[in-house]
């Protein structure tokens, strides 16, 4: 059930294959790659929360889906965003109202002309 995002500081990190692997691993158990890992803030301490974005990830993604890598950094930060408004994607049904959203504010985005550069040094 969606949720406020805690008011606060949110922090966006940028990270590449071997870092995401690693954090999947210590957080989720998991040491497989992942296009983006979210922590919940905490409004006690100001923090919104965080969201983890693969860069390589979303590098390969864009290839296979032959779309921009700016279309799918920023998927990624509003499937992040969604998550710390209290989206999950666990059961279809929940991953079909969550992918709904992604849409939603997509288009938005996309609608505003807003859809942010991102410049990436390898």
């Amino acid at each position: 059930m969606p949720s406020a995002i805690p008011d606060g500081e949110l922090s966006i990190a940028f990270l590449n294959e071997e870092m995401i692997c690693q954090i999947h691993l210590d957080y989720l158990n998991d040491p497989t790659p992942t296009d983006v890992i979210t922590f919940q803030g905490d409004s006690d301490f100001d923090i919104a929360g965080e969201i983890c974005v693969s860069v390589d990830y979303a590098i390969e993604s864009s290839k296979k889906r032959i779309l921009p890598l700016n279309f799918e950094i920023t998927l990624y930060l509003v499937h992040g965003w969604l998550h710390l408004a209290g989206y999950d994607d666990q059961s279809p049904n929940e991953q079909q109202k969550m992918r709904l959203m992604e849409k939603k504010l997509i288009d938005q985005i996309k609608i505003s002309d807003k859809l942010p550069i991102f410049n990436i040094k390898k």
